[in-house]
């Protein structure tokens, strides 16, 4: 066998292989890309329905619930009150229009039945809401306070992840970290948006 073979083989060789490895390398990063939009889009469903509940536990205690264990305690023997808001108005003999808004209390609910009912979330689990999903068990970070702006005092919450498994969140200090809700301002949105 001429050396112009041999070396004609071991050059196919080494492309074949270096070929592998490329095609592996870009497999590799698109695959854990998959992995984390996956695990984002899990810990974002969970960060909604935990806003649904502070909302819920905000309206019926004028305040956010600062920690897992009383907002845990909330959704389980917690109620949401039914309320019929009836308007009327009334022209007066002048033109000018009368409005009067009854309300009717017409009973309650569950909290746990009117915000995580079986056919909305069919398998939920109340003691797996606080785990972040993807983190090995760590739990959502919970803030609650009031803060002052423009002279009135405003009920602010926070719940964010407190280990991010994406690369791009955990710059200064997990800045970017996904979370619902902020500790200055009176916003429920999520930092997804």
């Amino acid at each position: 066998m001429n050396l112009s073979k041999v070396l004609s083989l071991v050059f196919f060789v080494v492309a074949i292989g270096l070929g592998y490895l490329l095609w592996k390398g870009v497999d590799d990063v698109v695959e854990d890309e998959k992995r984390i939009a996956l695990t984002e889009a899990a810990i974002i469903e969970k960060l909604q329905m935990l806003r649904d509940a502070e909302l819920a536990f905000q309206a019926s205690n004028g305040r956010y619930a600062a920690n897992w264990a009383e907002l845990k305690n909330f959704i389980q023997n917690g109620q949401i009150w039914l309320v019929q808001r009836t308007e009327t108005t009334k022209v007066l003999d002048y033109g000018a229009e009368e409005v009067t808004v009854e309300f009717d209390t017409l009973g309650s609910v569950p909290v746990i039945d009117s915000l995580f009912n079986e056919r909305k979330y069919p398998d939920f689990n109340l003691d797996a809401l606080v785990v972040v999903p993807g983190s090995g068990g760590k739990q959502f970070e919970f803030f609650a306070d009031k803060v002052e702006r423009n002279s009135y005092e405003i009920s602010v919450f926070e719940i964010r992840d407190p280990a991010p498994i994406n690369p791009d969140r955990r710059l200064n200090n997990n800045e970017k970290a996904l979370k619902v809700g902020s500790r200055t301002d009176a916003s429920t949105e999520g930092n997804w948006k």
